[in-house]
């Protein structure tokens, strides 16, 4: 009994401790050009069907992932050119369209505002059309995630949740559970990848947290 007591006065006071988080948002824009305003337009007509004369999205989730790569410059490197560079050939066939994210969030919980948050970015298949994209630099065992980071999702989640009428929290490698869901978009049953980012340990604890938010849960197949 006085392990589990413990247990849950541990996680009543990191929930108190999350309810007071605070963070400023600097804005680092990535390359946005007319180049990556088409790609992007042809991302959503050709990969969800929706021709639209610009590339604007009405969030309805959030997605958290981690870059795995270690170091901020070289994760907003990967995020910054419009187009894929040639280490991505997994996902090249799909569209040149390079890999982004809205927000990237650096190993001591500073937070980067890549691109505006009513923009479509390509971070997860199937729900770009609808989600809002946080990554996290690191990931990999010689860089774990921390827990400035974990504080600072938790600040992004309820900042975002105020500004737009946010359904659902997801990590990276949940993703597939919404397929089948009306959400869901992607016209090509074939093209899919396997991820395990942020990871659950992360995604129990930012839900823990949020949950006076009443996020709806993730499908279930």
């Amino acid at each position: 009994m006085k392990s589990k007591t413990l247990f849950w006065l541990i996680v009543w006071l990191f929930l108190l401790q999350s309810c007071s988080i605070q963070r400023e948002i600097v804005d680092r824009p990535i390359v946005f050009d007319q180049e990556r305003i088409k790609l992007t337009k042809e991302y959503l007509a050709q990969r969800y069907n929706l021709v639209q004369d610009t590339p604007e999205i009405i969030p309805k989730m959030v997605v958290l992932h981690w870059t795995a790569i270690p170091t901020l410059e070289k994760s907003f490197e990967a995020f910054e050119k419009s187009t894929l560079p040639n280490w991505r050939p997994d996902i090249e066939s799909v569209s040149g369209l390079n890999v982004s994210s809205h927000f990237l969030v650096d190993q001591d919980g500073t937070i980067y505002r890549l691109m505006p948050e009513t923009t479509m970015a390509r971070h997860v298949i199937g729900l770009n059309h609808c989600a809002i994209g946080i990554e996290n630099v690191g990931g990999t065992s010689e860089t774990p995630l921390t827990k400035e980071q974990l504080k600072s999702n938790i600040f992004l989640v309820r900042y975002l949740t105020e500004k737009y009428p946010i359904e659902y929290v997801v990590g990276h490698l949940e993703y597939t559970q919404f397929e089948g869901h009306p959400l869901w978009l992607e016209v090509d049953d074939s093209y899919r990848t396997k991820k395990t980012d942020p990871g659950m340990d992360f995604m129990q604890k930012v839900r823990r947290a949020t949950r006076k938010l009443s996020f709806k849960p993730v499908p279930t197949k």
